[in-house]
């Protein structure tokens, strides 16, 4: 098995160049798991803001790796979690040129895979979340699908990076003839590496599913477009960085469906495709509002499944193939020509730029002090700057037992079982945070004037509410 030591290298070193371009323009969702990891670093708790644990981190592998290097920042006399996300950026982008270097593929097959990846625009504006660690599982899931002992370890850890990403660990599976022959100690692996954050979450914070699907399942907006809708509109819309962000994601299921149509052959890339498309419909069937982000994992995987059987398929078809998922890469460029670095990327819906919502946190923290203040409808970038009380559902379970309880009730009988099951162990009779003020945004100049691609020019105004 071959082992290039250039294909983490180089991935390590394009990580370092794309996390100078998006790192001033992160997503609030972003910023959520930068709470999660400062405030374990610091505080030892899983909590959005500090003194109130909570359950809406998404991904708690990625939290945890993240807390950890941050801690280690605290070297300096002060922490720096987005100097953590940089080097945790960094270090798993070589994870992930590490494990195309041990895939039986041309090199030019691996730097494609690599590159359609670290360099997709869609991506890049989902930076801070777990998406660079989801690419690297996903490619190592492939490429230990013959190791069934290190694919058990593997599935365990991808399902603590995204437990959704559950689809993705059974296909490959089923996939790799050495997996299945020893099915039983692989899922005795995975459930020794992933059960017990799971058992705790479910008895300590209540819920062994974050709480997240809960609150985002609650905001069907987006004027009723749904998951799959949304992206096809992205795929075919008029937007250009849009439509060649989702190009290689497009190349993949052609190539996916002529590798089973036409060569009748079920591999770990082809599963990995596969997993993409039960993916999409995982996420319709949620009723989950489409954010830019949920589309990362899909997109990861038919990129990667694009390049992986362009790499295995005959010279001729072979050489066509990755000269097309090339051009696909050099047309991720538009993305980039725009002021550097970003401001905002290129796929951003927040009601204000990071930057904004920097000059609102600190001021907020001088007016609120020691009490709290209720979250606009998006805290993380706002609770990060802070550092101080700001509540909402993500910040506060006592807000959440009305919501759980809507869930359930609009839920078909099964649905509600297995939501009844998740949270048996929540503490219904916890009451909320108690504030004394509502940060509220508006559009149109104000106070707190703010200003955002997405959403035009805003501002915040902070009233009493008692």
């Amino acid at each position: 098995m071959r082992t290039s030591w250039w294909l983490p290298a180089a991935a390590a070193v394009l990580s370092a160049l794309t996390f100078l371009v998006a790192k001033d323009g992160l997503t609030d969702d972003a910023y959520i798991t930068l709470d999660y990891a400062r405030n374990l670093a610091v505080h030892g708790e899983w909590a959005l803001i500090p003194g109130h644990p909570a359950n809406t981190a998404t991904s708690p592998l990625h939290v945890a790796v993240l807390a950890f290097v941050t801690l280690l920042t605290r070297l300096s006399g002060s922490v720096h979690p987005v100097l953590a996300l940089g080097v945790v950026n960094v270090g798993v982008s070589a994870l992930l040129g590490w494990a195309w270097s041990r895939i039986r593929v041309p090199p030019a097959a691996s730097v494609l895979g690599i590159a359609l990846v670290l360099l997709n625009p869609l991506l890049l504006s989902a930076l801070g979340m777990e998406v660079l660690l989801v690419a690297a599982m996903l490619v190592l899931l492939v490429a230990f699908a013959d190791r069934p002992r290190v694919f058990g370890v593997l599935a365990g850890l991808t399902l603590l990076t995204r437990l959704d990403l559950v689809v993705f660990v059974v296909l490959i599976a089923l996939s790799s003839a050495a997996v299945r022959r020893r099915l039983l100690p692989v899922m005795g692996w995975c459930a020794l590496v992933a059960l017990p954050w799971f058992v705790f979450s479910w008895c300590y914070f209540g819920s062994a599913v974050p709480d997240t699907l809960v609150i985002k399942q609650l905001q069907r907006s987006f004027g009723g477009s749904g998951y799959l809708r949304t992206g096809l509109d992205l795929m075919w819309g008029t937007d250009p960085v849009a439509v060649l962000s989702f190009a290689p994601a497009e190349l993949g299921v052609l190539l996916v469906l002529g590798v089973l149509v036409l060569r009748r052959r079920f591999d770990p890339f082809v599963a990995l495709g596969l997993g993409a498309l039960a993916y999409c419909v995982l996420y319709q069937l949620l009723h989950v509002p489409p954010y830019h982000w949920y589309f990362v994992p899909p997109v990861v995987a038919l990129s990667t499944a694009a390049a992986g059987i362009a790499g295995r398929a005959p010279r001729l078809p072979r050489a066509g193939a990755l000269a097309l998922a090339g051009v696909l890469v050099l047309g991720y460029a538009p993305a980039f020509v725009r002021p550097l670095p970003w401001n905002a990327p290129p796929f951003f819906g927040n009601w204000a730029s990071a930057r904004d919502y920097a000059r609102v946190g600190h001021e907020l923290a001088a007016r609120v002090g020691n009490t709290a203040a209720g979250a606009p409808g998006e805290i993380g970038t706002l609770a990060y700057f802070c550092d101080c009380t700001i509540v909402d559902g993500f910040s506060d379970p006592g807000l959440l037992a009305p919501q759980i309880r809507q869930r359930i009730a609009q839920a078909s009988p099964v649905v509600a079982w297995l939501f009844r099951v998740n949270y048996t162990h929540f503490d219904w009779s916890r009451p909320p945070i108690p504030i004394s003020s509502q940060l509220r945004w508006a559009p149109g100049p104000g106070p707190w004037q703010v200003c955002s691609g997405a959403r035009g020019i805003g501002h915040f105004t902070l009233e009493p509410t008692r």
